[in-house]
């Protein structure tokens, strides 16, 4: 698919880490822009700076997430790409040092936005995509690109939560891509490795450079442009679908 003016893409977790990186990457490029977040006043000053359209959305609703897609499609028009970034990684063990057992709320929580509000984007965005005219020589209508992660398949001491959600968006991209192929849409799963997110600044510089240090090549935690680059092939060649792609620098994550 060409990524040119006549593109429109909606990316999840628009205000921020690997969805603003993303935004930012393909509005470089002419493509119109709908960021869903829920951080508002960055949310809209990324969308005003980038020419775009913000819509305030919770991904683990419904409801708002129709309400996100009505109203960016209404300034946009209907998009072709949908970028899954929004997401959580909130650590707890399956049981604490006193025995307690992993708080219920706060994994249904996870599974809610990290898993099931990808679903929601990806299938409602789907069910617009279905409706557009193809383009080019492989009659393609759409492309959706979800958010894993290493974690999926190398989770950690404390990750049952966040690694149970993203091993769920891994699952569900074949038979997604399966289903959506009589449409002419793709479906790809991006799993990234320690990359430099909001949530990966908060830790110190020691920490930061420990985590790198452990990245076979390059020796460096990846960024939210590294991630974008993937993102702008997986749109441009049709041939990548039905796939999750590692962008790890060959890390395995160990158990801490």
């Amino acid at each position: 698919m060409q990524i040119n003016s006549d593109l429109t893409a909606v990316i999840t977790g628009g205000a921020s880490g690997l969805g603003e990186g993303v935004a930012r990457h393909l509005a470089a490029k002419g493509v119109k822009v709908g960021l869903f977040d829920l951080n508002e006043e960055r949310g809209e000053s990324i969308a005003n700076e980038l020419g775009g359209t913000f819509a305030k959305v919770d991904v683990s609703d419904a409801a708002s997430v129709a309400a996100g897609f009505e109203k960016v499609r209404a300034a946009n028009g209907q998009e072709r790409v949908v970028v899954n970034c929004a997401g959580i990684a909130p650590g707890a063990k399956t049981i604490d040092r006193e025995g307690n057992p992993h708080d219920p709320g706060l994994f249904a929580k996870t599974i809610g936005v990290n898993l099931i509000g990808t679903f929601h984007c990806a299938s409602m965005g789907a069910a617009g995509m279905a409706k557009l005219e193809t383009v080019g020589g492989d009659l393609e209508r759409g492309v959706i690109i979800n958010t894993a992660s290493v974690a999926a398949y190398e989770g950690q001491v404390g990750q049952i939560a966040y690694s149970a959600s993203k091993g769920g968006v891994v699952g569900m991209m074949l038979p997604m891509a399966r289903d959506l192929s009589r449409d002419g849409i793709r479906v790809v799963t991006i799993a990234p490795g320690i990359f430099m997110t909001p949530m990966m600044a908060g830790f110190s510089e020691e920490v930061q450079e420990s985590l790198a240090a452990n990245t076979p090549f390059p020796k460096r935690l990846g960024t939210p442009a590294d991630y974008a680059s993937l993102a702008e092939e997986i749109i441009r060649n049709s041939m990548i679908n039905g796939e999750t792609i590692r962008i790890d620098g060959a890390v395995r994550l160990q158990p801490r």
